[in-house]
């Protein structure tokens, strides 16, 4: 693989992690309602389950899928009901007061680790998007370091990004405008993350 080849591998990598979707949602809300710390590890378990998926997507998951569809079916809906889920909890608690992050984060790093890692497999779309991108410009000879190193930028990319909008929820004046609205928008975000679960189970 050239090295151009490779940074456009990586632009389409960096596309993919910065489209809206549950792994992005999420981290806003946990930036806006949990901080920087706690949005930094979720951002690593998303960065670990795009490393997941874009490593069964390089052994051949779309062809898996192919050949049995049910498979990718079964995906779609335990994820999509897993979002729904999340989202339900949102919905339920949004009348509940902010939790109190003076002190201990409210979410241990393993917590909200194993969240983002969840959250981000609980979307088997990832990987036939993976499939689709590795497929059109990996070569099927490409040396294993080579991989190694697309699959680091991956994780790198993913959990940055996610890092810098939990970030960006955290400010002060994102969490005052929040607090001010907390209910509001805690459905919001519960809407728009059951959308999200019903579409991946839909479609």
């Amino acid at each position: 693989m050239t090295l151009a080849a490779f940074l456009a591998v990586a632009a389409l990598l960096t596309m993919g992690a910065v489209s809206p979707g549950p792994a992005v949602l999420m981290s806003a809300r946990t930036g806006v309602t949990e901080g920087l710390r706690t949005g930094f590890f979720l951002a690593m378990g998303i960065g670990l389950g795009a490393v997941f998926w874009a490593a069964l997507a390089l052994s051949g998951l779309a062809a898996l899928f192919k050949i049995a569809p049910a498979l990718l079916w079964a995906f779609k809906i335990i994820g999509g009901l897993y979002l729904i889920w999340m989202a339900v909890q949102m919905w339920r608690h949004a009348a509940d007061p902010l939790p109190d992050t003076t002190g201990q984060p409210p979410r241990s790093a393993l917590s909200a680790f194993r969240l983002g890692l969840v959250t981000q497999l609980s979307n088997p779309k990832p990987a036939v998007v993976l499939s689709a991108i590795f497929i059109g410009t990996v070569p099927p000879n490409t040396p294993l370091w080579v991989l190694a190193c697309l699959l680091a930028f991956l994780f790198t990319v993913e959990t940055l990004w996610n890092t810098i909008v939990a970030r960006l929820f955290s400010l002060p004046a994102t969490r005052r405008a929040y607090v001010g609205a907390k209910s509001a928008m805690d459905r919001s975000f519960g809407g728009l993350l059951a959308l999200l679960g019903a579409k991946i189970a839909a479609t």
